[in-house]
């Protein structure tokens, strides 16, 4: 199975890790897994003062802090995995992989705050489910 993980380092990516970890049937070299993270975009205007390559090493930097923990997760539970770190907002990036990549799931947390119509998910979820034909298992 093709499984997309999206993260961001929260406690929420924390909790959906470790159900991935508790579960076997999502375990096991039988899957093939992408670790994706969005990076908020630096606004334009600071985008364009600054020199390219500063530009490319703070968008590297920041999927490297989140990245970090998810590897060991993944070195210690013996599984390998592509770690893909996008720019811009996450829930169009989560959805446009996830449908792109062809992905048989795609696993993520779900923060549950937001505005009151939002009582059950986050707005990145809600988003995500709208936009994204694969299926979404929601950890929370």
């Amino acid at each position: 199975m093709k499984i997309l993980v999206a993260v961001d380092g929260s406690p929420y990516t924390k909790r959906m890790l470790a159900y991935l970890a508790a579960h076997d049937e999502w375990l096991g070299e039988h899957h093939e897994y992408t670790v994706l993270h969005s990076v908020m975009a630096v606004p334009p205007r600071a985008a364009a003062a600054l020199d390219k390559s500063v530009l490319a090493a703070y968008y590297e930097s920041e999927a490297d802090k989140v990245f970090k923990p998810i590897r060991q997760f993944f070195a210690k539970q013996k599984l390998s995995a592509t770690f893909v770190s996008k720019i811009g907002h996450a829930a169009e990036n989560i959805a446009g992989v996830a449908t792109k990549g062809k992905f048989d799931l795609l696993m993520m947390g779900s923060h549950g705050h937001g505005s009151l119509g939002q009582l059950v998910m986050g707005s990145v979820t809600t988003k995500v489910m709208a936009h994204c034909t694969t299926p979404v298992l929601l950890v929370r």
